[in-house]
């Protein structure tokens, strides 16, 4: 692991951050552009966040690509989407691939187009024993829907009700055997979790920043990081005593 750029404790460093990926339109529209030139702006930004998620010391990284309720927009706009991820993979596959970082699919693949489907599937095939970072790409995912896949599996296994704990059915969810999410991030000003990581962001710290997504950076990461690291995460304990 890289060295710390920060003054902190080890343990004071979020080792999985999730983010939620909000303001590209309106960044877009802001500069008279299009909506899809806002989400090709989002989609360069990630390079960036990727190394500095590498600097910083972070080990996995889950960011809201694509959710179940996106498919009402437009038919335009989630054309130009599904048309966006596809020309990622295309150009960033191997230079992800040889940065070690490690790409997971979250999320149901009905829906996607076969095509896409399949170059997914490699991309996640084709990294996966990349250590470096791990990089959960939640696209057609939901959290409710997640759930509802997960309480599916139990039940087609048939596993005995009064053997079901907590840590049984984590097991069970698209980001196994990840842990939670320490900290979540939301860009573009919103204050809601958006139907994202419902489960795993139980006691996850959460920071929102009014910056839209193609302008949130190394500095405004950092910030995230130091305003997690000002917190006290309790789990529901009572406040330690200084």
């Amino acid at each position: 692991m890289s060295e710390q750029p920060f003054d902190l404790p080890p343990e004071k460093i979020p080792r999985h951050v999730a983010i939620i990926m909000d303001g590209n339109g309106r960044w877009a529209q802001q500069r008279g552009l299009p909506r899809l030139a806002g989400h090709r702006a989002g989609t360069d930004n990630l390079r960036r966040i990727l190394e500095a998620c590498v600097e910083f010391g972070i080990e996995i990284l889950t960011i809201y690509a694509f959710s179940t309720e996106n498919w009402n927009r437009p038919p335009r706009e989630v054309r130009g989407l599904m048309s966006i991820l596809e020309r990622v993979i295309d150009r960033e596959l191997e230079s992800l691939h040889a940065q070690g970082v490690q790409i997971r699919h979250i999320g149901r693949m009905e829906g996607i187009e076969p095509r896409l489907q399949k170059k997914i599937r490699k991309a996640v095939e084709y990294t996966k024993d990349n250590d470096r970072l791990i990089l959960n790409v939640a696209f057609n995912y939901g959290g409710r829907a997640e759930i509802l896949d997960a309480c599916r599996r139990i039940m087609k296994e048939g596993l005995d009700p009064d053997t079901l704990d907590e840590e049984t059915f984590s097991r069970y969810l698209y980001t196994y055997p990840c842990p939670d999410p320490d900290l979540v991030i939301r860009t573009g000003g919103e204050y809601r979790l958006s139907n994202f990581l419902l489960w795993q962001a139980a006691y996850s710290e959460i920071y929102s920043t009014p910056t839209f997504w193609p302008d949130f950076d190394k500095e405004e990461l950092r910030k995230a990081i130091l305003e997690y690291a000002r917190r006290e995460r309790r789990f529901g304990r009572v406040p330690q005593k200084a």
